[in-house]
């Protein structure tokens, strides 16, 4: 899992040992807030829409995530009131992101728990080599074969169940910006258009190529290019705002014209933390584990605009985005942080 980012820096915030826990929760910067009791400031939120009830969802809500483990041991501690604002998070559905080494005893999983419900997975695959140019969720496949044979691994543990596949955030962004060096480039493009190829051979699977968000490349007419090198004809669309925090409705704009220069190509717009946009006014790192956020708009189909497939919960919700700002490893579940998110929601 990973720490996505709006722009790409080669540092690291850190706090500093001489701010006291006071003095972070009297700036908002404690990432969990303060409670509602305790004098939290609350972000002006954008309006949510329309959203459906949990269990009125396409998409398949795991029973065994982080965050309905930490609803439990809320539960069983007596800690209730935590345990129902968890639950925002852990009765919603938000994407799997297979394990990296054999995603396949995840996938199945998955799979098996939709299938019988009725439902749709929506899987992330986050694999690809030279991933995230050495950050906080650097590493991916050694090289191209392993590549090949994670996403062959993949497609087949897909099966002919209905599966939503966001393919490889940031990939095409990070030869945008240059953060990937462009000794590299003509494989990851093959390979991100195999891996398109591969995945939609299986009859219910519908794929998304990663393409960033507005706040970090900025002109949508530089991903026209890399995104039909990397596949998009074959593809269902592409996604946008992966695991970031910028506001809906600048997300659909963008989206909206990136889709005009695609030839209409549909997109899907992950809202998981967006309910209070992004953190203004923080520097190369506002997309890090940013504090005061929300959760955004439940994950629907029912978007009203025929552009956008779907809002979805790509990155999950109280999961880190790396050691900044005090978080454990990009990926980790961190529940002060989630019990923030959940907190600020818009009811």
């Amino acid at each position: 899992m990973s720490g996505h980012r709006s722009f790409r820096v080669r540092t690291r915030l850190v706090l500093t040992a001489a701010l006291s826990a006071g003095a972070l929760a009297a700036t908002g910067c404690l990432p969990g807030g303060a409670g509602a009791a305790g004098g939290e400031e609350r972000p002006a939120q954008e309006p949510v829409g329309r959203s459906a009830p949990a269990n009125s969802s396409p998409f398949w809500v795991d029973p065994d995530s982080a965050a309905a483990r930490q609803v439990k041991e809320y539960k069983a501690q007596g800690r209730d009131q935590e345990a129902t604002l968890l639950r925002r998070i852990s009765e919603r559905p938000a994407a799997l992101w297979p394990a990296w080494d054999n995603p396949v005893a995840d996938i199945r999983r998955a799979v098996r728990g939709a299938t019988a419900e009725g439902r749709t997975t929506v899987l992330v695959a986050y694999d690809i080599p030279h991933r995230d140019c050495g950050m906080y969720s650097k590493g991916g496949a050694a090289n191209a074969e392993a590549y090949r044979k994670y996403i062959d691994s993949f497609a087949r543990a897909v099966g002919d169940a209905r599966t939503v596949v966001v393919l490889e955030p940031d990939a095409v962004p990070h030869m945008v910006d240059g953060c990937t060096p462009v000794q590299y480039h003509e494989e990851r493009y093959r390979l991100l258009a195999e891996a398109v190829e591969r995945l939609k051979r299986q009859p219910r699977t519908k794929v998304y190529l990663d393409a960033g968000n507005p706040a970090w490349i900025k002109d949508p007419g530089k991903l026209v290019e890399p995104l039909r090198r990397a596949g998009i004809a074959k593809a269902d669309g592409f996604s946008l705002n992966v695991s970031n925090f910028q506001t809906t409705s600048s997300v659909t704009a963008f989206g909206t014209e990136l889709s005009a220069l695609l030839g209409g190509s549909r997109f899907v717009v992950d809202t998981s933390r967006n309910g209070a946009g992004p953190l203004a006014g923080d520097g190369e790192e506002a997309w890090c584990n940013p504090p005061g956020r929300a959760l955004g708009t439940p994950p629907t189909e029912n978007t009203g605009d025929a552009r956008v497939a779907a809002y979805l919960w790509i990155k999950r919700p109280g999961e880190s985005d790396g050691t900044c700002r005090g978080g454990p490893a990009a990926g980790t579940w961190w529940p002060e942080y989630a019990l923030g998110l959940a907190r600020r929601a818009k009811a």
